[in-house]
C-alpha cells in the first residue's frame, strides 16, 4: 500500500515499476528489497549493485570562516582536507554524545558540502544554525535538490565509465569530482557504505531516473535498504540510531580515529579524559558460535550469565553464513576471542568477541 504522507524520492516510480517492497524509513517511503536480500547482497559483494539513498541530507557551508566553523563543531581535523577530498567525521552534542556522523566534502577554500543522515536533517540543521552565529559563514540546506545513487561493488567502475565524460577509476578512495554523467553535471565520489568499493552519484533530481534506468540497462542489480544494512554490518560500520546516538561518545564507539585533539572542538576536554582513562564500554563485534541471530536490544552475557553488554545491530551474515552482531560491551570483556553469549528468548547462545570488520579484505 502506498502511503501518501511519506516523502518520496525522485526514483520512487522506478522502484514501484520494479516491484520493490517499500517500507517507511526516516519519514521516506524507501525500497527494502527487490528480488531478495541475499541476491542483492551477493551482487554488491561479487559484481555491482545500486541503492537509492536520496533520503540523505546535504548542506553547503560557504564563507571565509567555513573551515574554522567546521573545526569547532566536528571531531576530525578539517584543516587536513584539500579540494576534492572527503572526510568522515561526527558532531558532538555538548553533553558527550553525538548529534550525527557525516561526510565533509571540500569544494573550495571557503566552501564545503556536508552529507548527513536522513533521520537527522532537521535536527542537524537546527544544531549547526545555532552554532554558526559567531562565524562569517552562509549555510544552505540543499537536500531537496539532489538525488543520490550509491553504485557499489567490484564492477562499479565498469558500469559507470561508459556513462561519464572522465574516468571514475581515477578517483582515489574518499575523493570526488564534478563530472558529466549522461551529459548532466553531477558529483561523483569514491565513497560508500558497503566495503565493496564503488561510487556515490549526486544527481540533480530531474535527471536521476534516467541515470538509474541506464545503470539498470547495463545489468546493475537494484538493491534495497535490507542489503545495505547487512553489507554495512559485515564491515562494522556504525548506523546512527543503532550504534551511535545522543547517548554514545565517539571514543567508546571506536571512532577515536576521527577524533583529533590537536584542535579545539565541542566536548574536546570530556572526550580527551575518556580516551585517557579508557572507555567503560566499547562497541565490539560478536560472532555467533551457536545457532541464533543477535538483534538490537538483546543482552550480552558472560558464560556464567552476568550481563555485560547489549546488541546495537545484528543479522545473519549472508556472506559468512552465521550470526554477527555489534554490541556495547564492558571494556573488561571486550578483548578479542573473549567467550560470551547472547541472550535470545531466554536462552544464552554462545558467541565470541571479534574485531571489525567481519569480512576481511584480500
Amino acid at each position: 500500500m502506498i502511503n501518501e504522507t511519506l516523502i518520496r524520492t525522485s526514483l520512487f516510480d522506478n522502484h514501484v515499476e520494479l516491484g520493490a517492497k517499500m517500507v517507511t524509513y526516516s519519514g521516506f517511503e524507501m525500497p527494502v528489497s527487490y528480488d531478495g536480500l541475499k541476491i542483492e547482497h551477493a551482487a554488491v559483494r561479487e559484481k555491482v549493485g545500486m541503492f537509492d539513498v536520496s533520503h540523505m541530507g546535504e548542506f553547503t557551508v560557504i564563507g571565509k570562516d567555513a573551515t574554522d566553523f567546521l573545526q569547532s563543531i566536528t571531531t576530525n581535523d578539517v584543516s587536513k582536507l584539500t579540494v576534492g577530498k572527503i572526510q568522515y567525521s561526527c558532531i558532538p552534542n555538548g553533553s558527550g554524545g553525538i548529534v550525527d556522523d557525516l561526510l565533509i566534502y571540500k569544494e573550495g577554500d571557503e566552501e564545503y558540502l556536508l552529507v548527513v543522515n536522513a533521520g537527522n536533517i532537521a535536527k542537524d540543521w537546527r544544531f549547526i544554525s545555532e552554532k554558526v552565529l559567531d562565524f562569517d559563514v552562509r549555510l544552505e540546506d540543499t537536500s531537496d535538490k539532489w538525488s543520490l545513487i550509491a553504485l557499489q561493488g567490484p564492477e562499479a567502475t565498469d558500469a559507470l565509465a561508459p556513462m561519464m565524460d572522465s574516468s571514475p577509476g581515477d578517483l582515489k578512495y574518499y575523493t570526488f569530482k564534478h563530472a558529466e554523467v549522461l551529459g548532466v553535471e553531477c558529483i561523483v565520489s569514491a565513497t560508500g557504505y558497503t566495503g565493496s568499493g564503488g561510487y556515490e552519484l549526486y544527481i540533480p533530481n530531474h535527471h536521476a531516473s534516467r541515470v538509474w534506468s541506464e545503470l539498470l540497462n547495463k545489468g546493475v542489480t537494484p538493491c534495497g535498504l535490507g542489503a545495505r544494512d547487512t553489507l554495512r554490518m559485515e564491515m562494522g560500520f556504525c548506523l546512527y540510531g543503532n550504534d551511535i546516538d545522543e547517548s554514545t561518545n565517539p571514543i567508546e564507539a571506536g571512532l577515536g580515529w576521527i577524533t583529533k585533539f590537536t584542535k579545539d572542538f565541542t566536548d574536546k576536554e570530556f572526550l580527551e579524559q575518556i580516551k585517557s582513562d579508557g572507555p567503560k564500554r566499547k562497541l565490539t563485534g560478536l560472532k555467533m558460535l551457536g545457532r541464533g541471530i543477535p538483534r538490537q536490544g538483546y543482552e550480552v552475557v558472560t558464560r556464567t550469565g552476568e550481563v555485560v553488554g547489549v546488541i546495537t545491530s545484528g543479522t545473519m551474515s549472508p556472506t559468512l553464513g552465521f550470526g554477527i552482531g555489534m554490541a556495547y560491551i564492558e571494556s573488561d570483556f571486550s578483548k578479542k576471542d573473549t567467550e560470551l553469549a547472547v541472550r535470545i528468548r531466554n536462552k544464552d547462545i554462545e558467541a565470541e568477541v571479534v574485531r571489525f570488520p567481519f569480512i576481511k579484505k584480500d
